[in-house]
């Protein structure tokens, strides 16, 4: 690719991110990276009604989390002014009035109740409404008024909008590197307000614009704008400006494939729909995130590249560094995908292997106040042999618990299993095999206990379950010679006490 690489990632601050947004801009950042390019994040608030407190600082630190940083953005890097549609509305005026002048936009006059009434006109006649070449003549706008009628309303101070003026008869060829080759007849396209009674631009306008003067090469974005590729095009086109290449991303949708998946959606099935935590400054309702749910950045990362692209291999576990190398926006599917919160979880559990164990340590010590007091070392071991069942940090305590306490009662259904008529004479024996055992270590307990099973022709399972649920409280856990060794003789024989005792 011969020219400097630039994408841009322009979310609206209406609140938090969704994750359909996180992937939208993971894919801008692979791509960026792969070509060598600029990653930049644009904040598009021209929609000062819907703008919500905090949402701006909440995606920036959720792209931060997941380890995608911009390279241009609000505070970092401003080359080309503020990265806020909001600060720089003074530029698009200009630009609405070069095509008032040259043809391609006018004004338009019609109130909310006009065109209000033109909706209900057409529902009645089981029409729909559309403002474009079939009917602006006949409506409140400076095609179908003098100037001097234009020029009158316009020092009254009466409101207006700007609307772009979509051709009549044309045939559109667009072309998409994921969809390929669009065609479009400009006949069904609607006149788009480009520029609004309240002084600033619409997306629309402001998101040509701002690309154009920021140079982005490549417009990489989800489905749901693809209706407006044709008028996006046809803006280039009116200001005479190099148009960029454009990506459309397939839709995410609901774990059931049916629908997209929404921001509600996390609620209703149990799973986060955010990165990170929001609290809405409005309500103080919680939503959950990625973060707070336990999941490493570089899992959801890994799942979310997984979402619409595939690397026509069948390798599914991938870093951030490998992803830069084989990411192609060739291999992004047209078709929408799936949102799988078991897939998430099962990377999750893949790469909760890959964390240092001291790491993983600090995290559940922190979590948990029964461990306040426990040495972190301990822990890390404990960690050692119950990390390969766990997906979370928060699974830990069910799976090693014991290893800080004794049971406190005994599962019922373990005990009618594990506990016979002769198993209170069994423990007995094990635990003057333990006072006897000097050499208190896993390679010698197992040596010891096991080598008297064997010559007392004693089943396995006579032993072996009613030491487990003396240790545990239930059959489950790592070994039980592992478990013996890290609680200790003491406590070893304690615990074996105490189910004879139950007995």
């Amino acid at each position: 690719m011969t020219k400097n690489v630039r994408v841009r990632f322009a979310p609206s601050p209406t609140g938090p991110l969704h994750i359909g947004g996180v992937r939208t801009a993971l894919f801008n950042y692979l791509f960026a990276k792969k070509h060598g390019g600029d990653f930049i994040l644009r904040i598009e608030d021209t929609d000062q009604n819907r703008y919500v407190e905090g949402a701006e600082k909440y995606i920036i630190e959720a792209l931060n989390w997941c380890g995608i940083p911009f390279d241009e953005g609000p505070g970092k890097n401003e080359k080309y002014g503020s990265y806020r549609q909001s600060e720089r509305k003074s530029i698009y005026k200009q630009y609405a009035q070069q095509l008032i002048e040259s043809g391609h936009a006018y004004y338009a006059f019609d109130t909310a109740e006009q065109l209000d009434f033109h909706r209900k006109d057409h529902e009645a006649k089981g029409k729909t409404f559309i403002y474009n070449w079939h009917n602006r003549l006949k409506l409140s706008n400076s095609l179908s008024l003098s100037n001097e009628e234009v020029k009158a309303k316009i020092e009254a101070g009466e409101d207006y909008v700007i609307r772009f003026k979509a051709p009549q008869n044309e045939k559109l060829h667009l072309k998409d590197i994921i969809r390929g080759d669009i065609k479009i007849d400009t006949n069904i396209l609607d006149d788009k307000v480009l520029f609004k009674s309240d002084g600033m631009p619409t997306y629309h306008l402001a998101n040509i614009v701002d690309d154009h003067l920021m140079k982005i090469t490549h417009v990489i974005r989800g489905e749901e704008w693809l209706p407006s590729l044709a008028l996006h095009y046809q803006l280039y086109q009116a200001l005479g400006w190099e148009t960029p290449e454009f990506a459309h991303l397939p839709l995410i949708l609901k774990p059931t494939g049916k629908g997209k998946l929404s921001k509600r959606d996390g609620d209703k099935l149990g799973f986060p729909v955010f990165p990170l935590q929001w609290e809405d400054p409005k309500t103080h309702d919680i939503s959950r995130g990625y973060k707070e749910d336990g999941y490493f950045p570089e899992a959801v990362v890994n799942f979310l590249t997984f979402l619409g692209w595939n690397p026509g291999t069948e390798q599914e576990i991938f870093s951030l560094e490998d992803l830069v190398k084989v990411f192609d926006l060739n291999r992004v599917n047209k078709a929408g995908a799936r949102f799988d919160p078991d897939k998430i979880k099962w990377f999750n559990h893949h790469y909760m292997q890959e964390q240092p164990e001291s790491e993983l340590a600090e995290a559940f010590k922190e979590q948990y106040e029964q461990l306040s007091d426990i040495d972190v070392n301990y822990i890390e071991l404990v960690i050692g042999l119950v990390k390969e069942r766990a997906t979370f940090v928060s699974d830990f305590w069910d799976l090693s618990y014991f290893f800080f306490q004794a049971p406190k009662s005994y599962d019922e259904k373990a005990s009618k299993k594990a506990l016979k008529e002769d198993t209170k004479e069994i423990l007995n024996a094990v635990i003057q095999l333990i006072n006897d055992t000097e050499d208190f270590t896993v390679e010698s307990l197992q040596t010891n206990i096991k080598g008297w099973i064997t010559t007392n022709e004693i089943g396995f399972g006579k032993v072996m379950m009613p030491l487990r649920l003396a240790l545990v409280g239930a059959l489950q856990g790592p070994d039980v010679f592992d478990i013996m060794f890290m609680i200790g003789k003491p406590e070893t024989v304690k615990r074996i006490q105490a189910v004879i005792k139950s007995l």
